[in-house]
């Protein structure tokens, strides 16, 4: 987020309210004491100007006070939340509880364009890579036509029709699981431990509990897992660090000119296996969506890190 919401010391809100609460009940209290004990030094007149004058004072800057303490920072951040991120957002509010709204509110907007954009970006990967399949199943139906072909061309363009329709229905099955990682799903723990009995090459070098869902850990490890078997490696080694864990396998690595790219939709270097690219950008998204991260880290073999 470029412009983030300045801390500075201001009262809480409960304070505010109840200083005005008490002000308004203390001020007529002053007031007819005051004239009962000032009462035979001024006359009616001068005493009703001056208890009016107070009140006029304490009114102002208990107005004062509300309009920058209270007013101001709701209006700020209304317009704020009607722009839709569009305008800069407010630099600080008044109270500590507007100020954490504030926060709120502007995480929410940045993660909300965010999604937008990954998902705008996602839907015209996804066209583009339809194309091929369904290109594939016209001209695979158009010569089907031909009366004269014989078995074995048909049998293949059956064949290719056939890879063509499982091409798709993997994508399509990825953009489901690509917008549900985008969902939050609630908060909890587990243990790695108790995660790596579904993976028989799954090891547990240093066990622990990880801050995250069992199923949101479960589906990051198994995307994981089934990329690092699908590249040749045997074993996957888990271990808990102090804010993180740490994934890795004995496979080939990544090599240097894919490693920027990896986390990017649709990038695979197994597309003749099946691969549609989208394993690791949803393990990134669905962990983003839950206040983590991956990143790959420069070790032999595919070593990710997971830091929460």
């Amino acid at each position: 987020m470029s412009r983030r919401v300045i801390r500075k010391w201001r009262p809480p809100l409960a304070l505010v309210l109840g200083g005005t609460l008490a002000a308004v009940f203390a001020l007529p209290l002053l007031g007819i004491g005051y004239f009962r004990v000032a009462g035979g030094v001024l006359g009616w007149s001068e005493t009703s100007w001056m208890i009016g004058v107070m009140a006029f004072v304490a009114a102002a800057i208990l107005g004062a006070l509300l309009w920058r303490l209270v007013l101001r920072p709701v209006r700020a951040l209304t317009l704020y939340a009607r722009s839709e991120g569009a305008t800069d957002p407010p630099e600080h509010f008044g109270t500590p509880e507007f100020s954490e709204l504030g926060r709120s509110i502007l995480d929410m907007t940045e993660a909300l364009r965010g999604r937008e954009a990954v998902l705008r970006s996602y839907a015209d990967h996804v066209t583009h890579e339809l194309k091929s399949p369904l290109s594939a199943i016209r001209g695979a139906a158009e010569l089907l036509e031909n009366e004269t072909l014989d078995a074995a061309d048909r049998a293949q363009l059956l064949t290719n029709i056939g890879a063509a329709t499982q091409r798709m229905d993997d994508l399509l099955a990825d953009q489901r699981a690509f917008a549900a990682a985008h969902e939050p799903l609630g908060e909890g723990a587990c243990r790695l431990s108790d995660l790596a009995v579904n993976w028989p090459a799954m090891i547990v070098v240093a066990d622990g509990e990880v801050p995250l869902r069992g199923d949101v850990m479960q589906l990051a490890l198994g995307h994981l897992y089934d990329n690092a078997i699908a590249h040749g490696a045997t074993a996957m080694r888990l271990t808990r660090a102090q804010d993180s864990v740490i994934v890795a396998d004995n496979g080939p690595g990544v090599s240097a000119g894919n490693r920027d790219r990896i986390f990017d939709p649709f990038f695979t270097t197994n597309r003749d296996g099946g691969g549609t690219g989208m394993g690791l950008a949803i393990v990134r998204r669905i962990l983003a969506a839950h206040g983590a991260s991956i990143t790959l880290l420069d070790q032999p073999g595919a070593c990710f890190e997971i830091r929460f």
